[in-house]
């Protein structure tokens, strides 16, 4: 049995992640599965250990490292808006307990003599970039974040790969695109409105656009995001030859094709719940992010996404609406 920990395992994709691997296991080994996070849903999984902590405290990260988990997952951070806005939260939550737990794991390496070397997929952001931008970006593309999330996670990545280069643990980081549609409320993201036009209008609720329709950008359905957590875990990293970051792929497309896709699925009354209000510091950290991608890395090592954004829209109605 595969012992496994998600950090942010309360969050959407920990928790969709999560009951994949309880129902499922991990690549055909079943796991002794352990969340972390500040709080939880109510509705436990079953068979799925939970620990409550804070991850900027001194002491969690290292706790944690002990029990020595095979994989690890780290998902937990702050979201981009909020990241921003909180220049100094950012960074305790995003950037320092990282540092920290690279360093426990270090430690029970060390303690064992170089045998423990586990297995750390890093969910990192195409934040990780900034402009001025090809019209496809390519996997030999330059990291310039241009928001502190995009910094923090760029940070991460890099101390992740060096930990790797020396043995101490088996890292990769995936970039993943905006995950869309988002169950549940919206979170404080600055993506957060990619999946409320969407969502919203589908639950019978007014959204908010608050950026020109003509804005585009690069999207993956919640049903991937577990998909390429899942494959990361398993894939051989001597495959990577020492490039630990990986483009995920996705699909490209305007906000009037996320609506368009919105109207063939669902209809001319739900589109009119869609109310633009423009809002100029979403759209200024929108203008600053990444369009379109060609993740051929990815794509040869074997991860999949979408195809269209209609397709997105339907898995979310297949997983995640709630029958009225």
């Amino acid at each position: 049995m595969m012992k496994v920990l998600i950090l942010g395992g309360g969050g959407m994709v920990g928790q969709k992640l999560a009951r994949h691997l309880a129902a499922k296991g991990l690549n055909g080994t079943s796991v002794d599965l352990t969340l972390h996070d500040i709080a939880f849903p109510p509705d436990a999984i079953p068979g799925a250990a939970q620990k409550t902590g804070n991850l900027a405290e001194p002491g969690q990260m290292e706790a944690l490292a002990k029990d020595r988990y095979d994989v690890i997952f780290h998902l937990a951070s702050i979201v981009s808006g909020e990241a921003e806005t909180d220049f100094d939260k950012g960074w305790q939550v995003n950037m320092f307990p990282t540092w920290r737990l690279l360093e426990a794991l270090r430690s029970e390496h060390e303690a064992t003599g170089g045998s423990y070397v586990p297995r750390l997929v890093f969910t990192s952001s195409i934040a990780v970039f900034g402009g001025p931008y090809p019209d496809q970006i390519i996997d030999t593309f330059f990291c310039a974040p241009q928001t502190s999330y995009g910094a923090q996670k760029a940070i991460c990545e890099t101390m992740i790969s060096d930990f790797s280069r020396k043995g101490f643990v088996d890292g990769l980081s995936i970039r993943l695109p905006t995950i869309c549609v988002r169950p549940g409320k919206a979170n404080l993201a600055a993506s957060s409105f990619f999946s409320g036009i969407i969502r919203e209008p589908l639950n019978g609720k007014d959204a908010i656009l608050p950026v020109p329709d003509t804005v585009r950008h690069w999207h993956a359905s919640p049903r991937s995001a577990v998909g390429f957590l899942v494959h990361a875990a398993g894939l051989d990293t001597r495959r990577l030859e020492g490039r630990r970051a990986l483009n995920l792929p996705g699909v490209s497309c305007t906000v009037a094709e996320q609506i368009e896709a919105l109207r063939r699925v669902a209809g001319e009354d739900v589109v009119a719940r869609i109310k633009p209000q423009p809002d100029p510091a979403i759209q200024k950290i929108v203008a600053g992010w990444p369009r379109d991608f060609a993740p051929e890395r990815a794509i040869a090592l074997g991860f999949t996404a979408e195809q269209s954004f209609e397709e997105i829209i339907r898995v979310y109605i297949e997983d995640d609406l709630k029958p009225v």
